[in-house]
């Protein structure tokens, strides 16, 4: 038995009904359902992600210090749309590593919670 496939993510949120429109709205991830007490879930691909409130009695919400990635084609359009759609990025889209055939590029954002997100694209290198 090996533990190689994710099925959910869960990010901790304080505001359910503003995250969802966040990322609904402005990321434009793909919308489920909401659930009691205080979980919305999204498809991305083949994981759901979900957010999730504080139970009662639990600590408040500090920022995750897990990052998401979400695979776009192209760093800079991606940027782009979700700027123009009100995100609010860290950075501007750049190489984080140069590879033979490949260059990863990213740019980082963050939620209305503080947690932290970004987009990333292999861009091919012509020889």
């Amino acid at each position: 038995m090996t533990l190689d496939r994710v099925g959910q993510i869960a990010v901790p949120v304080r505001d359910l009904e503003r995250a969802v429109a966040f990322y609904r709205d402005a990321l434009g991830v793909p919308f489920l359902f909401t659930a009691p007490p205080g979980l919305a879930f999204f498809r991305c691909g083949e994981l759901s992600l979900m957010l999730s409130t504080p139970e009662a009695g639990a600590e408040p919400h500090h920022p995750s210090s897990t990052v998401i990635y979400f695979q776009v084609d192209d760093a800079h359009a991606a940027h782009a749309a979700l700027r123009d759609r009100g995100v609010p990025f860290l950075d501007e889209p750049h190489v984080v590593h140069r590879a033979p055939d490949f260059e990863l590029w990213m740019a980082f954002f963050r939620d209305p919670d503080e947690n932290m997100l970004a987009v990333m694209a292999r861009k091919p290198v012509r020889a």
